[in-house]
């Protein structure tokens, strides 16, 4: 009975990161076969960014052509490193992935080589243009599902089953159907599907960004982010958490996923948060909710960022300022979070002697962070993305070889060409799918249609609108990686907000922001199912507690809805400065009240005075800021009466 009794009550086992990579990140389940295949997989790799780096320095091609040659090296590969069935070898190839790969690359070039005549034809297309198309979008879904998993490929076959069934559609989701041939020929021979605006920011942008955070990594950066944060943060009051926090923030500024930085950041920090006495649930959810942050981080914004400035049709520089605050106010949240945690515990930092020297590191790898200021400089001056990424490749080399320790071999430079290609594939093919949805979205309407929709459930008021966006990018969200993610929100959530006369940006950043927070939001939580694989926690436990230290991605965004200035959107200087001081204000709020430790444990009132008056400070306009500082001053000397100090993590529990 009682060895019955252990085993029920036995905390989850740890994961290591590689562990925890294979179950939550798909796309880092890749296949590493020796030998002969393991050479023709790099080959493929490196010339793949080969024709990347050629187009980008020369000049891109016709944008079909383009687009074309992008994912006919991105299936290639996708189905040569990913197998079809999770059984089979990693280390060997299976005859069934190479007769996929040759598929996939006989259906992409067959429009390279016939592409002459296919635009002579205008879209009168030849039963065998339409043969070959269905053999193209069957290989991106297949090639989708295992790279990125069933969740986005499900949103896909909802919105082709609906293309299909529009006559049967009740209401105003009614609409004149669509053509079998017809669909496919809009899918996959124009440039509003599968080669749409998504795949054309993949095929230039998101490349030479994620080709640039393949050198950045082959540097040493992300070890030199973890040690600066180390320096500056580890020796307070639960250090190690706010190492988590500093060099997640820093690292989501070249990651491009949210579990990713989790293994790669928390198989440092966590182990170091639970020897502090961080309880185990509390030590994952505050790097997954780090992690998660990474995403709306300035400036690569997990890629998302350069569709954001196409498909809302402004300078890419302007999507980098309008997430600035947001993202400080996020990982301003957090800190204060994990910084009332520890006092409340009673925790302490790590001693200074045990931690590297902030000008030592300096010296020795300062030189490795210049390219990521070089390149915010070149994008602020006017330089095209493109042209930016280039120049900070480039720079990333030329910077490494400054000392012996970082410097970049040949081996290490012909290694990064291979990761940066392996690297853009999750992107690539999540792209490719999404231009299916959005294919289906401009053949039928349905955008506005579902936009129409939530205006009708909403009464035509904003804020019941902004609720049912939230919930429904929350679930469009779930299990979809960042880039696919924004595709998603974007196409379905943001045109209700837009139609309301919310600023553009603003409705896209408040679609997106919601679509990523729910890496950490119950019952879907990636990131901190992953946070809680490394910390060997319950994994729901976990994400309750990253919720409520990412209290602020779910407030923020209504807030820069209201007070577009929060955003950068017709402010001054001023009224910037004004909005994030008091913002900042009502975050300490905030955590105080979701934490329920300021000097003293607070009780259930206490906590809700202090959530009122933090949501005060955040809600833009004078009378609400005034309110707000006297609630939270009351609140605070209100508190001083309690009586207790520092808790004891005993549990899991709060």
């Amino acid at each position: 009975m009682d060895d019955l009794k252990k085993k029920t009550t036995a905390a989850p086992a740890e994961m290591s990161a590689e562990e925890v990579m294979q179950k939550f990140d798909k796309e880092s389940n890749k296949r590493e076969p020796d030998g002969f295949w393991g050479y023709v997989i790099s080959a493929i790799c490196i010339l793949f960014a080969c024709f990347q780096l050629y187009t980008g320095i020369f000049g891109v091609l016709d944008a079909h052509l383009q687009r074309t040659i992008h994912l006919c090296f991105g299936m290639a590969l996708i189905y040569l490193l990913y197998p079809a069935r999770a059984s089979w070898s990693r280390k060997s190839m299976h005859p069934v992935d190479l007769v996929f790969a040759v598929l996939s690359v006989f259906a992409t070039m067959y429009i390279f080589f016939q592409y002459d005549e296919l635009v002579l034809r205008a879209g009168m297309n030849t039963e065998t243009d339409i043969m070959v198309g269905i053999l193209g979008i069957v290989l991106v879904f297949e090639a989708a599902r295992r790279t990125v998993g069933w969740p986005m490929i499900t949103v896909a076959l909802i919105f082709l089953a609906y293309a299909f069934a529009g006559p049967y559609m009740p209401g105003i989701m009614a609409h004149r159907g669509v053509g079998f041939d017809e669909l496919v020929s809009h899918l996959y021979f124009t440039t509003e599907g599968i080669f749409g605006v998504p795949m054309g920011v993949s095929s230039t942008f998101i490349y030479l960004f994620i080709l640039f955070g393949a050198y950045l990594e082959a540097t040493g950066l992300g070890k030199f982010f973890i040690d600066t944060a180390n320096a500056l943060a580890g020796w307070a009051v639960g250090g190690p958490a706010k190492v988590a926090v500093l060099s997640s923030g820093l690292m989501g500024t070249v990651s491009g996923s949210s579990v990713a930085n989790v293994a790669g950041t928390g198989s440092f920090t966590i182990p170091m948060m639970k020897k502090l006495g961080y309880r185990p649930a509390f030590a994952g959810a505050v790097e997954a909710a780090a992690s998660t942050g990474g995403q709306l981080m300035p400036p690569v914004m997990g890629a998302a960022a350069f569709l954001m400035a196409e498909f809302v049709g402004v300078p890419y520089i302007d999507v980098v300022k309008a997430a600035v605050i947001p993202a400080v106010l996020y990982y301003t949240g957090i800190w204060i979070g994990v910084h009332f945690e520890a006092k409340k515990y009673g925790l302490k930092g790590t001693p200074r002697e045990e931690l590297p020297k902030f000008g030592e590191l300096l010296r020795e790898k300062g030189h490795l962070a210049i390219p990521l200021i070089i390149i915010v400089y070149l994008l602020v001056t006017g330089y095209t993305p493109m042209r930016a990424a280039l120049y900070a490749i480039a720079l990333t080399i030329i910077c490494a070889c400054l000392r012996k320790s970082t410097r970049i071999t040949p081996k290490d430079f012909v290694n990064g060409l291979i990761n940066g290609s392996k690297g853009v594939l999750g992107v690539l093919i999540a792209c490719a799918t999404a231009g299916i949805i959005i294919g289906v979205v401009t053949k039928t309407g349905v955008g506005l249609k579902l936009a129409t929709a939530l205006l009708d459930l909403a009464g035509g008021q904003l804020l019941p609108a902004m609720f049912f966006t939230m919930i429904t990018s929350l679930i469009l969200g779930m299990g979809v990686p960042t880039t696919a993610n924004y595709v998603i929100t974007s196409t379905i959530a943001a045109p209700a907000l837009v139609q309301m006369n919310v600023p553009v940006l603003a409705a896209h950043m408040f679609a997106f922001y919601f679509g990523i927070v729910a890496d950490v939001t119950p019952p879907v939580a990636l990131a901190a199912y992953a946070g809680s694989g490394i910390a060997g926690a319950n994994p729901m436990k976990t994400g309750v507690n990253a919720a409520k230290l990412a209290i602020a991605a779910f407030i923020v965004p209504y807030i820069f809805v209201l007070a577009p200035e929060l955003l950068m959107i017709n402010a001054t200087a001023v009224t910037v400065l004004l909005s994030m001081i008091t913002a900042i204000l009502g975050m300490w709020g905030l955590s105080l009240a979701m934490i329920g430790f300021c000097q003293h444990p607070l009780n259930i009132l206490q906590r809700i005075v202090f959530f009122l008056g933090g949501l005060c400070l955040i809600v833009p306009g004078t009378m609400t800021d005034i309110a707000g500082v006297a609630v939270l001053v009351l609140a605070f000397l209100w508190q001083k009466r309690n009586k207790g100090g520092a808790l004891t993590a005993t549990g899991e529990d709060d």
